[in-house]
């Protein structure tokens, strides 16, 4: 079969499934005594967590954004946000009532450095105060390349992270200033020189397809150019275009947008000009060099997927803090309040700022585990896995599975469903066979494309 078809049929709007159930069907929480209640049954075996910050500020509006965040140029919210997440830090640790050990700890955004130096270092302090933070834990957070300061290189050594993730997008000026981002490479080059030369070796890169004024050819010189710099993984987005979410989208030139075909003839070239230079590819979207932790877990079969992407966090709870930001627990995700008012009133009065959330049925957790292994392994044994739920085969079956195979994109015997590599840009739409939830008329407005 041609490229266009399979496109027609299997690129439509799906989720990214970083969760399942995915955030559009939480529903809002009665009370957060729930939630706090949910905090002090964690199993013993939880005592490993992972920790989420969200800081949802920037210096600009990029205009290809799809995260909750918002321009803020003046320091007094700033410092007040700071003041209000190292509240609720104490206030989540209490309702847990025992100190949880942290491996992995993440700050995202939004650009969470606009906090400064100064207050990332004391809400680092809070953090240590609180939790038990493991010597071997990794402290990732995201970093726009025009904002990095020697001072705030500084903190972040003094903070002790150990990966830094940089939004690089696009190294050809049109695109770049198109989507209001201006962000040379010579930038990005004395970035990560400065943060490996803090200590600080885990270096992530992100990119994107799909932008106005991109090209197949500009994609892959881009994905060759970061290549120079040496990133431990790289991870390649496709521009996720939802004016009707984002309405700072309509100010792009939709006329300079790829389409579908182009959109997939520029993912196929970054991933091209990756593996071809010995990346590993790992699972829908990321790359890693061969020994890289995340490459050993994609091999191993121990990958994992979170609200961060690909992973190699294998703590049984994350616990989201910040505006927006959304925790996993075994049985459960819960969602802090989207809008900083609500968010801090709550904190203020003493409340955790929980606001909507969904407890996972038994099917739930059938089809989570599903869904992981699709996106994670590529592939997923649905006997064995409906048994160790105690649920039937039958019930995970689609007739669309034959569709799936009959096109080359997965191996399918009846029982074992195994991903090929022509499938792997359709990973999304394999995954959502298994989503209960799911709807093809609801994708159209909540969903990017997926491709």
């Amino acid at each position: 079969m041609s490229l266009d078809p399979l496109l027609a049929r299997y690129a439509r709007p799906v989720p990214r499934y970083t969760s399942y159930p995915t955030a559009p069907y939480f529903s809002r929480l009665a009370n957060d005594a729930r939630y706090g209640e949910w905090l002090k049954a964690l199993p013993a075996g939880a005592e490993e967590t992972s920790l989420y910050l969200h800081v949802p500020f920037c210096s600009a509006l990029c205009l290809f954004c799809g995260c909750h965040t918002t321009v803020v140029n003046k320091p007094r919210p700033i410092a007040a946000y700071a003041a209000t997440l190292r509240a609720e830090i104490a206030l989540l640790a209490q309702a847990i009532g025992r100190p949880l050990v942290v491996r992995h700890l993440h700050w995202g955004g939004g650009t969470p450095t606009m906090l400064g130096p100064s207050e990332l270092i004391l809400t680092m302090d809070t953090l240590a105060r609180h939790f038990i933070l493991a010597e071997d834990a990794e402290i990732a957070i995201e970093i726009d390349p025009r904002t990095l300061s020697r001072e705030m290189v500084e903190a972040l050594r003094e903070m002790g992270a150990t990966r830094a993730s940089l939004g690089v997008q696009d190294f050809d000026p049109l695109v770049m200033d198109t989507v209001h981002r201006p962000q040379p490479f010579e930038e990005v080059a004395e970035a990560v020189l400065s943060l490996r030369g803090a200590g600080i070796a885990g270096i992530n890169f992100d990119l994107m397809y799909g932008l106005p004024y991109q090209s197949e050819e500009s994609v892959a010189r881009t994905a060759r150019r970061a290549l120079e710099l040496d990133p431990d993984r790289i991870a390649v987005f496709g521009y996720a275009h939802v004016p009707w979410v984002k309405r700072h989208q309509r100010l792009l030139p939709e006329a300079a947008l790829p389409d579908l075909s182009a959109r997939y003839r520029q993912r196929e070239a970054a991933a091209r000009a990756l593996t071809e230079s010995g990346y590993i590819p790992v699972g829908l979207d990321h790359f890693a060099r061969p020994g890289d932790a995340l490459a050993a877990a994609a091999a191993s079969g121990s990958l994992r997927r979170n609200f961060q992407g690909y992973t190699t966090d294998m703590a049984p709870v994350l616990l989201g803090l910040g505006t927006s930001a959304i925790g996993a627990l075994p049985h459960a995700y819960v969602q802090n309040a989207p809008r900083i008012p609500e968010w801090s009133e709550a904190v203020r009065a003493r409340r955790l700022p929980a606001e909507r959330g969904i407890v996972l049925s038994a099917e739930d957790q059938l089809r989570r585990e599903v869904i992981e292994g699709v996106m994670c392994r590529l592939e997923v044994d649905l006997a064995a896995t409906a048994e160790k739920h105690g649920a039937s085969l039958e019930s995970l079956l689609t007739p669309r599975l034959a569709a799936f195979a009959e096109d080359g994109l997965i191996a399918w015997d009846g029982r074992r469903l195994k991903v090929a590599e022509k499938g792997r840009p359709f990973l999304r739409a394999v995954a959502a066979l298994f989503d209960a939830y799911y709807r093809p008329e609801d994708g159209l407005s909540r969903y990017s494309l997926g491709i």
